[in-house]
């Protein structure tokens, strides 16, 4: 099993990848991104299984996108 959910926003009439999370590398982790789709921040999820970090990940972006869409606007900058 692998997933792959991505929060996306529209800037300048682009769809640009803001946050990812996903099982590539063989393991469950989030990656957030800069405007130029550069990885800033790879964090893994370790002590969940698949079934468990999809959960998360879902939750946590239905949760977290504003704040997500400011960090991707300011460049990745906390």
């Amino acid at each position: 099993m692998h997933f792959c959910v991505q929060l996306e926003v529209r800037e300048n009439g682009v769809w640009m990848p803001v946050v990812r999370y996903d099982t590539a590398h063989g393991f469950a982790h989030r990656d957030i991104l800069d405007l130029t789709g550069k990885n800033v921040e790879k964090t893994p999820l370790f002590g969940m299984d698949y079934n468990d970090a999809l959960t998360f990940a879902e939750s946590d972006l239905k949760a977290n996108w504003a704040f997500y869409k400011h960090l991707f606007e300011k460049g990745g900058e906390s």
